[in-house]
């Protein structure tokens, strides 16, 4: 098996004419946090719904933990990934316990109602086990789709706007959460964020899509040294704004 968790070797994906991602490659090792960074339509959510398996690449071609993107290996690969995205909501009709419930025996979680009350206690959602998804507010509603996520202790965590609508103090909560998580179990994350001070702290490495290919890639500090730029919001908004980075050549 491979050391790495993750490998993409030159993927691309094209719907009709356009290319929404093209030619990506990289790697994620285990205990390893992944930033992807991009504006709206650099193909952050493309590239995370193919390494679902939600979308099939075009060209090139996706490793997890070893194994190509074949149908035979999904059963073993669905119980070590995980995912959370603010854009993908859990039945509202369904208490946050009773979706953590079916998703749970879904990947067979042992011990769950233990589990799903001290997964809910650290993130400190206890008290909103027995209301109903519909009717938490937004940040409620992003901190229950954390727990699903980590429901199943997952190898390989893919997290989309991981502190979306939360205040503050709980999304600083949340990046020590996952911080702490990462700590424990050795897992590697992918995060995709707009919050430029989150990918700062949390990720070991970064990288930056343009029009749907990867113009930059280094660790937070190597990139604020190749740009000369203080922050990594600098960085970005140089690489957004200048038609020269990441032109195709």
């Amino acid at each position: 098996m491979s050391e790495d968790i993750l490998s993409v070797d030159r993927v691309g994906k094209r719907f009709d004419q356009t290319w929404a991602v093209k030619e990506l490659s990289f790697s994620l090792r285990p205990s390893e946090i992944l930033g992807l960074l991009g504006a709206n339509g650099a193909g952050k959510t493309t590239t995370i719904a193919m390494l679902l398996g939600l979308v099939t690449p075009t060209t090139g071609r996706i490793r997890r933990f070893g194994l190509l993107d074949d149908a035979r290996d999904w059963r073993r690969l669905l119980s070590r990934i995980n995912f959370s995205s603010p854009y993908v909501d859990l039945p509202h009709r369904l208490t946050v316990r009773q979706n953590l419930t079916v998703y749970g025996t879904l990947y067979g979680v042992p011990r769950l109602p233990e589990t799903i009350a001290s997964l809910c206690e650290r993130l400190e959602i206890a008290g909103l086990l027995d209301k109903r998804y519909g009717q938490l507010s937004s940040g409620q509603r992003t901190r229950a789709a954390l727990a699903k996520a980590l429901i199943n202790d997952p190898e390989l965590l893919l997290l989309d706007e991981p502190t979306a609508s939360l205040d503050p103090d709980v999304a600083d909560k949340v990046r020590g959460w996952l911080a702490d998580y990462r700590r424990r179990t050795g897992a590697a994350l992918l995060i995709s964020s707009h919050n430029m001070p989150e990918i700062e702290r949390l990720c070991d490495r970064v990288i930056v899509l343009k029009e749907g290919r990867a113009v930059a890639e280094g660790t937070p500090e190597t990139l604020l040294r190749r740009y000369g730029r203080a922050t990594l919001e600098e960085v970005f908004l140089h690489i957004a704004r200048n038609p020269a980075v990441g032109s195709p050549s």
